[in-house]
């Protein structure tokens, strides 16, 4: 799964690598232990241009009666995710990329799980892809939320986690956004994991463990945050 990630790069950096527009003025900095049911910085395309805009970390389908069920639709496995009906409509309709440059998961090791951060070899940025909806409070305030797809581990990677997030190929990155492309099945042809080989994995420290923490010192492995002080 996909359930802490970090996003470091400048706010200038974000908007030229997606050609992005911010007129809505989303506040956006460097963020280092981004957890679910944050809002998080995405990029959809509203059919003339991409776009920059926040959403809410745990995708509520609009159907439902209650906003915290995102709580437990925080990932869409890319297996199931054409025929769940709090996915479905999304996946053909309501594409976005999450913009990363790591993801955490946690790793077995003898002295307990510790935090691992998952990167490109390059440290380049790199888009998750996922999927948004906006949900329709009684009183008529609308609530914008999304998940990530995720797909089975492999290689070096199935050592720390059975499921990855999405990684996009940069050349799938567009198409992902593309909203006349809207058959199931086209659409799920896109969803191609980056190779595991391009990807590496550095210790993290455990601090990251707590919410609390989004610091440049959660990327550090915990002897290093020691030497610090």
């Amino acid at each position: 799964m996909c359930g802490r990630y970090t996003i470091t790069i400048s706010f200038e950096e974000l908007l030229a690598y997606y050609a992005a527009d911010d007129s809505a003025g989303s506040p956006y900095g460097p963020r280092y232990n981004i957890a679910p049911g944050q809002m998080v910085p995405a990029i959809v395309n509203d059919g003339t241009r991409n776009r920059l805009g926040l959403l809410k970390w745990g995708l509520v389908p609009p159907w439902a009666e209650d906003p915290k069920v995102g709580s437990k639709m925080l990932n869409a496995r890319v297996e199931t995710v054409a025929e769940r009906p709090a996915f479905r409509e999304a996946l053909r309709r309501k594409r976005c990329l999450v913009p990363a440059d790591g993801y955490y998961e946690w790793r077995q090791t003898a002295d307990g799980k510790r935090p691992m951060r998952i990167r490109r070899k390059d440290r380049a940025l790199f888009s998750m892809a996922a999927i948004y909806e906006s949900w329709t409070a009684p009183d008529g305030s609308r609530l914008s939320t999304c998940a990530i797809l995720t797909a089975p581990a492999h290689g070096h990677l199935a050592e720390i986690h059975d499921r990855v997030p999405i990684i996009l190929n940069r050349r799938a990155e567009a198409a992902w956004l593309d909203r006349s492309i809207q058959r199931s099945d086209e659409v799920l042809q896109l969803a191609i994991p980056l190779d595991p080989a391009e990807l590496a994995v550095d210790p993290a420290n455990r601090k990251v463990g707590n919410v609390a923490n989004d610091d440049p010192g959660c990327l550090l492995p915990d002897e290093e945050q020691g030497e610090l002080f």
